[in-house]
């Protein structure tokens, strides 16, 4: 029997803390090569995030078949218009929606290929000025106009939380994007990272985006 690897120790563990919640494990392997999600892909995970485009494109270029057509992409970084051609038909999710000159951009590449890409909007609810993402109060137009086009899906929500040590003041945000979620009926919430993912789980993460505490020896 062949050693256990450490993403397999390490989501063996990340496992025990989601103890049965359904929500799915998106692992972050934007600082990790191809050989990283290939343990993981060993270790059972299927979905995969990157954020730098072209790079991410080259990378999954070198997996093997069956890891290629077996996993699910996700874009999750700040995207630029000149980027989207590259990022539309090659991930199945962009979670980091925040703009409609974006999503225009997206919906246009997406009906050139004939395909109807599936978006999170990314909101910035706790209004920090160094990270992207749409005010709460801006969303419901951002929909609006989102939904006119044929070839995108909404499939829910995503947010950054602040680097916080306050769990009350975590809480309170992962809730807000909770509420939001339910109020629009989005089937997705993509929430929560390596130093917070717990409290994103106690208030309805879907999605998780785990990097360092999946790869990183602990």
């Amino acid at each position: 029997m062949s050693e256990q690897s450490a993403v397999s120790k390490n989501l063996n563990r990340i496992l025990k803390i989601i103890n049965g919640r359904e929500v799915r494990i998106v692992a972050v392997t934007k600082y990790y090569d191809s050989s990283k999600i290939k343990e993981a892909y060993c270790a059972g995970l299927r979905d995969f995030a990157e954020s730098r485009a072209l790079e991410a494109v080259e990378k999954i270029s070198k997996l093997d078949d069956e890891i290629k057509s077996k996993s699910t992409y996700h874009f999750i970084g700040h995207l630029q218009t000149n980027k989207v051609k590259h990022v539309v038909g090659n991930f199945e999710y962009i979670h980091s929606v925040d703009t409609l000159k974006v999503a225009r951009e997206i919906a246009k590449y997406a009906a050139e290929k004939n395909i109807v890409q599936k978006i999170l909007i990314q909101v910035n609810n706790a209004s920090e000025e160094s990270k992207f993402g749409i005010a709460p109060s801006q969303l419901d137009s951002l929909i609006k106009e989102i939904t006119k086009f044929d070839s995108l899906e909404i499939e829910g929500l995503m947010n950054i939380a602040p680097l916080l040590n306050d769990g009350k003041e975590l809480g309170r945000l992962f809730s807000q994007m909770r509420e939001l979620k339910e109020r629009y009926g989005f089937r997705e919430l993509s929430m929560g990272m390596s130093n917070d993912f717990k409290i994103a789980l106690d208030e309805g993460a879907t999605m998780i985006r785990l990097g360092r505490i999946l790869f990183e020896n602990s």
